[in-house]
C-alpha cells in the first residue's frame, strides 16, 4: 500500500525502512561504483512503498516511475538547479583559467624557491591552499610542476604524491568556495528539513561545522610536520630512506615517462603562451568578491521587519554582514559568481589573444563536462533523500536508537562509519548522500532526549555533520580506489599502490588522533578551540620524535 505519512510507512515496514540506505551501502562495497548502488538504493525504496497487495509486476512498475519522478522532482527544485548549475559552472571556470596556463604559472613561480627537501615540500603543501577550489585540479596542476623540484632533491615520489593528494580533498571539502560547497550545502539543507526545519541557512552551518572538521585539519598540520622536521615512519620511512641515500625516487624501475598529459588538448596552455600568475588570481579574486557581495545584498533583499530595519540602520556592522549572509540563497549567489568570474577569465584571455571566443567557449564546456559526473550524483544523492524521508528511515532509526546510543559516542560512530564506505567506494560525494539525511535527525533525538538546551543542540547536530562531511574525505583522500588518489598518483608519476601502502598508515594514524582528541572531547563539551590546539601539539610532537630522520642531500 502506497503511503505518505512517513510516520505511518516507519511503522509499516519496522526495520525494512533501512533497506534502501543499506543496499546503497552494501553495494558499494561490492560493487566500488556509487552511481550504480544509489540507483539501486533508490528503486528498492520506490519499490517497497509501490507494494500493493502481492502484485509484484505493479510494484516494479510504480517504482520505476516513482524513482524517475523523484529524480524529476530533484533537478526541477530551484534550489538544486542553482547547486548543479554552481558546480559546473566552477568546472567550465577552472577549464579556462587552466587553458590560461594561470595555475601553472603560480606552481612554477613557486617552484623556483625550493632550494632544499624540506622548502620543496613546504611549497607544494602550500600550492595546495592556493588551487583550494577543485581537488581535480590540485592534483593535475601540482604533480607536474613540483615532480623535478623534488627528484632533483631525492624525495621520494611517494611523499611527493602524499603531499599532493593530503591537500587536495582535504582543502576543497572544507574551503568556503569550490566544486563541493553546492553538494555539501544542499545536503545539510536537504537533512535540516527532516527534523522540520525549512528556513535554516545551510551556508552557515556549513562554516560552523570547519572547526569540527578534524581529520581535515590535523591531516594539513600532520603533512606540515613531516616537511619541516623532515621525519616520517612506517613505510613512507622506507620510501625516504631509499630516494635521500640512493637516489631512487621510485622503488620500481624507472620506466619510459609518459607525463601522461594531467590536462588534456582542451585544457592545456598552447606553447607560446606566456604563463601569468595572474590569468588565475584575478578570475579567482573576481569569484571571491562577487561571491561575498552577492551573499550580502542577496540576503538583504531577504530580510524583513526588524532585522532589515537593524541592517538598514548599521549596514556594515558585523551582526548586519551576518545577518545578510544568513538570509543568503547560496546556489544562486554562487552560480552567478561562478558565471561572472567565467566571462571575465573568458574576456581575459581573449584580450591576450590565448584563444579566440569559440576556443574559449569550447573549452569552458569541457570544463562543466568534467564535472557532469557530479551533477549525476548529486542527483542520485537527493532521491535516495527523498526516499529515505517518505520510507520514514530516519523515523524509525530515531526511535531506535534515540535512547540507547550514548550522546558522546555517536560523532566517532559517524566517523568512522563515513570512513569505511568512502573508503570502499572512493568517493565522498556518495558517502556523504547517504549518512546525511540519516545523521542529522538521529543527532537532534539523542541531544533531545539528553536534555541538551537549544544552543547546545545546535553545536551537538553541527557536530554530527562535521563527522559525516569529515569521515567521507577520509576514503577520498585514502582508497586505491578514489579518482582523487589515483590522479595524485599520476601528477607525481608514483606507482599508485606505493602510493596508497605508505599513505594509509599516516591517514589511519591521523583518524585516530581526530576521533580521541577531537570527536569524543568535543561530544563532551570541550570547544574545538581548545582541542584542535592540543591534537596539533601532539602530532607535532609523535613526528618530531617518533618520526625517524633520513638521509637528505640539500
Amino acid at each position: 500500500m502506497l503511503m505518505a505519512d512517513n510516520k505511518q510507512n516507519a511503522e509499516l515496514f519496522g526495520a525494512l525502512t533501512l533497506l534502501p540506505p543499506a543496499v546503497a551501502i552494501i553495494l558499494a562495497f561490492i560493487t566500488r561504483n556509487v552511481i550504480f548502488s544509489l540507483f539501486i538504493g533508490i528503486f528498492t525504496g520506490t519499490f517497497m512503498v509501490n507494494v500493493v497487495d502481492t502484485n509484484i509486476f505493479n510494484a516494479f512498475v510504480g517504482g520505476f516511475v516513482d524513482m524517475v519522478r523523484k529524480m524529476i522532482g530533484s533537478m526541477a527544485d530551484s534550489w538544486n538547479a542553482g547547486i548543479i548549475l554552481q558546480v559546473l559552472t566552477i568546472g567550465g571556470l577552472i577549464a579556462v583559467i587552466t587553458k590560461m596556463g594561470g595555475p601553472r604559472a603560480i606552481a612554477q613561480k613557486l617552484a623556483t624557491k625550493a632550494k632544499t627537501p624540506a622548502s620543496a615540500q613546504i611549497y607544494t603543501w602550500l600550492m595546495g591552499f592556493f588551487i583550494f577550489f577543485d581537488d581535480y585540479a590540485n592534483s593535475l596542476i601540482i604533480g607536474p610542476i613540483m615532480r623535478p623540484v623534488t627528484d632533483k632533491l631525492r624525495i621520494a615520489r611517494e611523499k611527493l604524491a602524499f603531499v599532493i593528494d593530503a591537500t587536495a580533498a582535504p582543502i576543497a571539502g572544507i574551503a568556503l568556495i569550490s566544486t563541493w560547497i553546492g553538494y555539501e550545502i544542499s545536503l545539510i539543507k536537504d537533512a535540516y528539513s527532516m527534523i522540520g526545519q525549512t528556513n535554516i541557512n545551510a551556508y552557515a552551518i556549513f562554516v560552523e561545522t570547519i572547526p569540527y572538521r578534524f581529520y581535515n585539519i590535523l591531516m594539513l598540520a600532520f603533512v606540515f610536520f613531516t616537511a619541516y622536521f623532515l621525519r616520517e615512519f612506517g613505510p613512507m620511512h622506507k620510501a625516504a630512506v631509499r630516494a635521500a641515500s640512493t637516489g631512487k625516487v621510485t622503488k620500481h624501475k624507472k620506466q619510459e615517462e609518459e607525463h601522461l598529459n594531467q590536462e588534456s588538448s582542451t585544457m592545456a596552455p598552447k606553447k607560446n603562451v606566456e604563463y601569468s600568475i595572474w590569468n588565475a588570481i584575478i578570475p579567482i579574486v573576481v569569484l571571491i568578491i562577487v561571491s561575498f557581495l552577492g551573499f550580502y545584498f542577496n540576503g538583504l533583499h531577504s530580510l524583513e521587519g526588524e532585522a532589515l530595519k537593524a541592517v538598514q540602520a548599521n549596514p556594515y556592522s558585523f551582526a548586519s554582514i551576518r545577518d545578510c549572509f544568513g538570509g543568503a540563497d547560496a546556489s544562486i549567489v554562487l552560480f552567478e559568481a561562478a558565471l561572472f568570474a567565467s566571462i571575465v577569465a573568458i574576456a581575459m584571455g581573449m584580450q591576450q589573444k590565448i584563444f579566440n571566443l569559440s576556443e574559449a567557449l569550447e573549452t569552458w564546456v569541457h570544463g562543466v563536462k568534467a564535472l557532469v559526473i557530479t551533477a549525476v550524483i548529486l542527483i542520485l544523492a537527493w532521491s535516495i533523500s527523498a526516499v529515505i524521508k517518505e520510507l520514514g528511515t530516519s523515523v524509525y532509526l530515531v526511535s531506535l536508537l534515540s535512547d540507547s546510543t550514548p550522546q558522546f559516542i555517536l560523532p566517532s560512530v559517524i566517523f568512522i562509519f563515513g570512513s569505511f564506505i568512502s573508503f570502499s567506494t572512493g568517493t565522498s560525494y556518495g558517502t556523504m548522500g547517504i549518512l546525511m539525511p540519516l545523521t542529522i535527525p538521529l543527532a537532534n533525538a539523542i541531544g533531545l532526549n539528553t536534555g541538551l538546551e537549544a544552543i547546545a543542540l545546535n553545536d551537538y547536530i553541527i557536530l554530527n555533520i562535521g563527522a559525516v562531511l569529515t569521515g567521507a574525505i577520509f576514503g577520498d583522500h585514502c582508497s586505491p580506489i578514489s579518482d582523487t588518489s589515483i590522479l595524485s598518483s599520476m601528477g607525481s608519476s608514483c606507482d599508485h599502490m606505493d602510493h596508497i601502502s605508505t599513505q594509509l598508515p599516516y591517514a589511519l594514524f591521523v583518524g585516530i588522533i581526530s576521533i580521541v582528541f577531537g570527536y569524543i572531547p568535543a561530544a563532551l563539551g570541550y570547544s574545538a578551540s581548545i582541542l584542535l590546539p592540543i591534537a596539533i601539539v601532539i602530532l607535532a610532537i609523535t613526528v618530531r620524535f617518533y618520526g625517524k630522520p633520513f638521509l637528505t642531500k640539500n
